[in-house]
């Protein structure tokens, strides 16, 4: 007997990260980031709101996948530093490893694209949170290992120059087209002067206080 059975809109059942980032590449391209609803990626993925919200809170978090799944690894990196190194240093390594993995094809659409999608106002708000989210966990881990308080004017400014390298490597890393190289030597680049500084600054910071 024939199936008569209506044929299933949108893409194939599936429920990968992967598949819900295709289809809202191509839904933001057609209809802008603004135009496009989390029914709409879903619909095109052939997957279920709930599929959805198993991987990202909100829409905006699509835009970040790539950079969620390897910041994540922060911490962890940040944990493995050998004990004795110098504090910066440590930031440095830990970073290079968190981005060792991203390749010169890795460049994530939302970042290429910003104009045809309508992405640069949601990047910039949903990634003001997370340049916060990593400062806080930078700011924890020298204070750790410089013995000063996490407040110390010092350590967030460490702090949030070392993302601000790290974000403008990105952009650099983004901009240069089919040129570009791995995102880790755009890091080691924009990062190696910064953490060479404060570890500096902070060992003068030790021997003032040893006098």
């Amino acid at each position: 007997m024939p199936d008569t059975r209506a044929p299933r809109r949108g893409r194939p059942t599936a429920s990968s990260r992967a598949d819900l980032e295709d289809a809202a590449a191509e839904l933001f391209l057609e209809r802008t980031y603004a135009a496009t609803s989390v029914a709409d990626i879903t619909q095109r993925a052939g997957v279920s709101r709930t599929t959805f919200f198993n991987y990202f809170t909100a829409k905006s978090d699509v835009l970040w996948s790539t950079f969620d799944t390897h910041i994540g690894r922060l911490t962890e990196c940040l944990a493995d530093a050998a004990e004795g190194t110098p504090a910066m240093a440590a930031v440095r390594a830990a970073f290079l490893r968190v981005v060792a993995p991203i390749g010169p094809e890795s460049v994530p659409w939302a970042l290429t694209q910003q104009e045809l999608m309508g992405t640069r106002e949601v990047l910039e708000s949903s990634g003001l949170r997370r340049f916060m989210e990593q400062a806080a966990v930078l700011r924890r881990f020298l204070a750790g290992r410089t013995g000063l308080p996490a407040s110390d004017a010092r350590v967030q400014s460490a702090a949030f120059a070392a993302l601000g390298a790290v974000a403008a490597a990105a952009g650099a890393w983004a901009g240069d087209g089919v040129g570009r190289r791995p995102l880790r030597d755009y890091v080691d680049e924009a990062l190696s002067p910064v953490c060479a500084g404060f570890d500096a600054a902070f060992d003068r910071s030790d021997e003032r206080q040893a006098d």
